[in-house]
């Protein structure tokens, strides 16, 4: 008999089930051995605001108050007399023998039915994938920045789970389609620190691939959140203009700090890359193109793995000539002195500031700046999708933004096409 075991026995509303017919939930009880725990339907149903969470007692004092605490009080004493049992009859006690003597003794016609294995559970498959995107980040086959996005929403699972179902994980086959409409109202309304419409759907977005994965590997019959929406109304990203991207970049800066930011946002504007593809340039990435050798940058997008690549514009040529002999490029072997995104994103907002740019700058909005710039220079919206390093065409669609002057000229030529110089239109042929 191992005598030094513990038994630990906590009870808690299972909010996430309340029912809209009487507003009560399940109340459960979590045995939890040397750190192992395991859950126990008690069968008992409260009111959440009659559920005192410090003392773990019915707060009313009426006759059904007073029977869900004696109930409750005699749940606590038959699972440590069945714990006291087991520890006489065995050499180690799992939570999981526990309930299961305690069940046969409470329902001993009923089946008991066993519980998933350890990791068909949401939280530990998040920890599977995640293990997994670690050894492909190492690869070089995924970004380190996607693996941040994912560690978050792992954490924002997490807490979802502590502060509104008061448990630390969950089974795969416990989780219905209003898991995801309570993670958004929980993280967009009640949490301490509440977050956006879309950054909520993203995380969710992101869960919903963790459980189509478990529904392909048959963990689960079907993903149960497949047809919430996670999709939000873009906000559409305005460019900038030419004028103040040349207000950025005539502009002189005293602190070279400053002025190697400035330089690596106009690096972006002008050729479409995303700040952690930039970020790790190198001389590797120029390769000569064609009979006439032309000089472009290539490489694989960082985000989504897709080849990209950007013929070298002269303002890139004059950006890396002048970053050659630099002491952090020369030390890293990089074409261009970026600092880390956060720091970035930061001394652009000084930047925007000191050159009169009335605009929030960021990383982004110079692939933006770029894509717009392309296409209304009559690059193809192939052509630009490909030096984006866009999967889907679709994607690069949401960067264009197509300009009055374009338009008109386009449609000067449908004019001389469709009508006559007096304005007729052209009799068919």
């Amino acid at each position: 008999m191992k005598s030094n075991q513990k038994l630990l026995i906590m009870f808690w509303l299972r909010k996430g089930k309340t029912t809209k017919k009487d507003g009560t939930a399940p109340l459960y009880a979590r045995v939890t051995i040397d750190g192992e725990p395991e859950e126990i339907s008690t069968s008992i149903k409260i009111r959440s605001e009659h559920w005192d969470t410090k003392t773990k007692r019915h707060t009313e004092p009426t006759t059904e108050g007073r029977k869900a605490n004696l109930e409750i009080a005699q749940i606590e004493i038959d699972l440590d007399r069945f714990f006291t049992v087991l520890q006489s009859q065995h050499d180690r006690v799992t939570p999981l023998m526990l309930k299961q003597a305690y069940m046969e003794y409470r329902h001993p016609t009923k089946k008991i039915v066993e519980p998933p294995p350890v990791d068909h559970t949401l939280i530990k498959q998040f920890e599977k994938f995640i293990i997994k995107f670690e050894k492909q980040v190492k690869k070089g086959h995924r970004s380190n920045e996607t693996l941040k996005h994912w560690r978050t929403a792992k954490n924002k699972t997490e807490q979802f789970l502590n502060h509104s179902l008061e448990i630390t994980d969950i089974s795969l086959s416990e989780i219905k389609y209003a898991f995801a409409e309570e993670f958004h109202d929980f993280h967009t309304l009640d949490a301490e620190e509440t977050i956006s419409d879309v950054t909520a759907k993203g995380y969710l977005k992101k869960i919903k691939q963790i459980l189509k994965g478990c529904a392909n590997r048959d963990f689960i019959p079907k993903n149960p959140i497949h047809d919430y929406c996670c999709s939000v109304e873009e906000k559409e990203i305005v460019p900038l203009e030419m004028f103040e991207i040349q207000k950025i970049l005539n502009k002189e800066l005293p602190i070279n700090r400053l002025s190697e930011v400035r330089d690596a946002f106009i690096f972006q504007i002008f050729t479409g890359f995303a700040f952690q593809d930039i970020y790790s340039l190198t001389p590797d990435n120029i390769e000569l193109v064609g009979i006439n050798a032309e000089r472009w940058l290539i490489k694989d997008r960082g985000k989504t793995g897709v080849l990209e690549m950007v013929p070298i514009l002269p303002i890139i040529e004059d950006l890396i000539d002048k970053y050659k002999n630099h002491l952090y490029c020369r030390s890293k072997n990089v074409l261009i002195p970026v600092n880390s995104n956060e720091r970035y994103n930061g001394y652009l907002k000084e930047i925007a500031t000191i050159c009169g740019v009335k605009r929030d700058l960021n990383t982004h909005l110079a692939r933006h700046t770029f894509a717009d710039i392309m296409l209304n220079a009559g690059v193809p919206l192939e052509d630009v999708g490909r030096m984006l390093g866009h999967k889907s065409i679709r994607t690069t669609q949401r960067y264009c933004r197509i300009r009055k002057p374009r338009i008109s000229e386009n449609m000067e030529l449908a004019k001389q096409i469709l009508f006559t110089e007096t304005g007729q239109l052209r009799k068919v042929g």
